[in-house]
């Protein structure tokens, strides 16, 4: 019985009922497309960079602030800050190898640096790591040219994104074997570290700066950052060698600085440089200069648990675990801001949308004042006259919500048919590729549907009781 008078009165008040409609069924398509899209872009965020670069979790020494793997998370402080290597390293690894959770395990040290190749000079962000360990963790890496880089050995592998950059600016292609010159320096001085190419490699789904990357043994970051470290005898070297062409380097105009008593830069004094580069074996150095543990823990682990857990763990040495998405930086922490300030900002619009059909619900009550004081004269109860109203703007709410989706579903097949093309490469990325595709996901749909449905319900709690308050004598004033 309610039931039939629900849709009576929806069809007597069609205009009321439409605008209503209408109003939740464009706030329920603006949040289906919104989160889908941003929902789109947080899984190729991820994908990119916890099958690339990052794995599910990350172990850092634990501090004031948080980590990506090559800096602070706090722009302000980024260039001043020096990355910290890991203490207890051998008794960390002994704690997650014991954990049945993990899929692989590999550890990183992480750096900057200038590269100097075919006389191109870049800067380029330095990935130290143990290969045996690291390649198969990470299957988003795929080798473009050469090989990749060897446990034990000297070398690096470059992007296919810098390769291009140099040969397009020098017309010659970098070949397997070149050296690569690494530069790392800052007021106090500097180190240089000459090593081979090995490999030329892309990143299936690269994220905002991982072409910049260059992979290489974790002895040459570990040497090139012991300028952060030490001051050693790099005291007292001029600053301008940072910002110095090959020329000036060799030629007689660059000098030491007065504070030390060397006459001058040599090829000599570089060759010094070079072998002290090289004095150590890269399995010489004790674990704990590593910087990073990144870990790829099993299907269906949740990572958030898993993290809690090894935390209590790890605490007392000193560490802290993150997920991929602190580690990889303020991308992929900027995309879970976007996504918050959409729905903050969705949010507003379905509080004016709210507001708007309380109005009109009010309006509506009062044209049925007659009706409703009826009803009650015959002897409903409160819970007829609210269960009557729920179900009228339940199921109002309830189609506007299925037209919402809908709409979002066709507009989403209309623009993939449309073919957009994305020439800014950052958005590319973040939208898994160069042409627009948004897919339908059936989970944010339910969402979406939801939602209408609880905006429905919402604009009926107080028109209801404005409804329930309307006395049988009111009827019979109104004739």
């Amino acid at each position: 019985m309610v039931i039939f008078l629900a849709l009576r009165n929806i069809t007597r008040n069609i205009r009321d009922s439409v605008i209503i409609a209408a109003l939740v069924a464009v706030i329920t398509f603006l949040f289906f497309t919104g989160n889908s899209l941003i929902a789109r872009a947080n899984r190729s965020i991820r994908q990119a960079y916890v099958e690339s670069l990052t794995g599910d979790v990350v172990l850092q020494k634990s501090g004031d602030v948080t980590l990506n793997l090559f800096g602070a998370n706090i722009p302000v402080i980024d260039d001043f800050f020096s990355i910290p290597v890991l203490a207890a390293y051998d008794t960390i690894m002994e704690i997650v190898s014991a954990e049945a959770d993990i899929e692989g395990i590999t550890s990183q040290v992480s750096g900057h640096a200038y590269v100097d190749m075919l006389g191109v000079r870049d800067s380029a962000l330095l990935c130290g790591i143990d290969a045996d360990s690291y390649f198969p963790l990470f299957p988003g890496i795929a080798l473009e040219a050469g090989r990749f880089l060897q446990t034990g050995e000297y070398g690096a592998m470059i992007t296919a994104e810098r390769a291009q950059r140099i040969a397009e600016r020098t017309g010659q292609p970098p070949a397997i074997g070149m050296p690569l010159l690494l530069t790392s320096g800052s007021t106090m001085g500097f180190k240089i570290r000459e090593v081979p190419l090995v490999g030329i490699f892309r990143y299936k789904n690269p994220g905002q700066f991982m072409s910049e990357i260059i992979i290489t043994d974790p002895q040459t970051v570990r040497v090139l950052n012991s300028i952060q470290v030490a001051g050693g005898i790099t005291e007292g070297i001029s600053p301008g060698l940072l910002n110095a062409g090959d020329d000036d380097i060799f030629g007689e105009a660059f000098v030491f600085s007065a504070e030390t008593d060397e006459p001058g830069f040599s090829a000599d004094l570089l060759r010094i440089f070079l072998d002290e580069s090289k004095s150590a074996a890269p399995g010489s150095e004790s674990g704990g200069d590593w910087n990073f543990i990144l870990l790829r823990l099993k299907n269906g682990i949740s990572a958030p648990a898993f993290i809690s857990s090894l935390n209590k763990k790890i605490e007392p040495y000193g560490l802290t675990a993150v997920n991929w998405r602190i580690a990889s930086g303020t991308s992929a922490i900027l995309a879970l801001l976007v996504q918050a300030l959409f729905n903050s900002g969705i949010f507003l619009v379905s509080v004016v949308g709210v507001v708007a059909v309380i109005n009109i619900l009010l309006i509506s009550v009062f044209r049925r004042v007659r009706e409703i004081g009826t009803l009650r004269a015959i002897g409903a109860s409160d819970f007829y006259i609210r269960s009557l109203i729920y179900c009228e703007n339940i199921f109002i709410a309830f189609t506007a919500g299925l037209a919402g989706v809908t709409a979002g579903s066709l507009f989403f097949r209309w623009l993939n048919s449309m073919n957009l093309r994305i020439n800014n490469k950052l958005i590319a990325s973040v939208l898994d590729g160069p042409v627009v595709r948004i897919e339908f996901l059936p989970q944010i749909a339910v969402f979406s549907f939801f939602v209408a449905v609880l905006l429905g319900m919402a604009a009926t709690v107080y028109p209801v009781e404005a409804a329930v308050r309307i006395e049988p004598v009111t009827a019979v004033q109104r004739g």
